[in-house]
């Protein structure tokens, strides 16, 4: 296998700025615009919007513009339906007694939704692989993926039993992916639900395990009370059928954060013109007490920002919100 980490390889800190599910929310907590760089990289993981009405993607797209990166990154959700052009068809098919200049007010025409970004200094992902040149000089490489397992009829999901397939390595058998930004978490990560299922996908954790050399990161969301981060460590050895249970070495793996002990860290602050931008941060450079080693180890982040309710009812301010994240990672030069 190629060598990825040699000692001729220049590598760059490179700053991520991570949330996902904001669901319409238009800023994140305690952030203020600010001429200081938030960091390299800002990424969504999808469910921009709660009912994929047009003015909670505004919402978002003024979330992101708030922070101060060079790159903004953004994918799809399964909330985003009318980004998914067959799922938004149906449903409009499905409301034939709506009038059609009542459904276009709310949530646009094919691809208006889309159409907001542009302009926006926000790149909206489709599906695959993308490489980017970052302004501190590192070369960054994502996946990125809206699809998520369901036997519902939410948008960008897939039936179980017919899977889908996660194309890391662009079926070449060889990645030269860094990061790797899906809705949805892999099965048997940061995928609890409050009933102890484990939701995550079976397809998505078989795509990670089976990459060479895996991704330095997995961020998500979707599962929100799955919020936290782990630093996973591959065993040496990929199973026939990979799985959570056989090829992660949990004895040399680490869990960096979860929702049970969020409330009993304040999380960082960093000072923004006098106020405080708080987020939970982590940092996997040489020299630091977890150093990332690319190839046998991923960090795995589940950004989830909207929270779970506290109560029996559903309303919004009965909603704990949850942290965005910063990671710290050394990214390949792209000299």
């Amino acid at each position: 296998m190629t060598q990825h980490n040699t000692a001729s390889t220049k590598n760059v800190k490179t700053r991520f700025l991570i949330c996902s599910d904001t669901h319409g929310i238009d800023s994140l907590p305690g952030l203020i615009p600010s001429a200081k760089q938030h960091a390299d990289v800002a990424i969504h993981c999808g469910d921009l919007t709660t009912h994929s009405q047009l003015h909670e993607y505004k919402a978002s797209i003024r979330l992101l513009q708030a922070i101060n990166a060079p790159l903004k990154l953004a994918i799809a959700g399964n909330h985003d339906f009318t980004m998914d052009i067959p799922e938004f068809h149906k449903k409009v098919a499905e409301a034939q007694s709506v009038e059609r200049e009542l459904v276009e007010k709310a949530y646009g025409y094919d691809g208006e939704a889309r159409g907001l970004f542009e302009g926006t200094g926000i790149t909206f992902l489709d599906e695959g692989v993308h490489s980017f040149h970052l302004q501190n000089g590192a070369l960054l490489t994502v996946y990125a993926s809206p699809y998520t397992p369901s036997l519902g009829d939410w948008s960008f999901q897939y039936h179980p039993d017919k899977g889908h397939d996660f194309m890391i390595d662009n079926g070449s058998g060889t990645s030269t992916v860094d990061v790797v930004m899906t809705h949805g978490p892999p099965k048997g990560i940061l995928d609890n639900t409050h009933s102890g299922e484990r939701a995550g996908s079976p397809d998505l954790f078989r795509a990670l395990a089976l990459a060479r050399p895996r991704p330095r990161m997995h961020c998500f969301g979707h599962i929100h009370e799955g919020w936290g981060a782990r630093l996973v460590t591959w065993r040496d050895r990929t199973t026939t059928v990979p799985s959570h249970l056989t090829d992660i070495d949990n004895g040399q793996s680490c869990t960096i954060a979860k929702l049970s002990n969020m409330k009993d860290r304040a999380g960082q602050n960093l000072r923004e013109d006098g106020a405080p931008m708080k987020y939970f941060a982590t940092s996997h450079c040489s020299g630091d007490d977890h150093p990332l080693n690319w190839g046998s180890q991923t960090l795995f982040v589940n950004a989830a920002i909207e929270g779970t309710p506290q109560s029996m009812d559903n309303e919004k301010e009965n909603l704990s919100m949850q942290l965005p994240w910063t990671v710290d990672l050394e990214l390949r030069s792209s000299a």
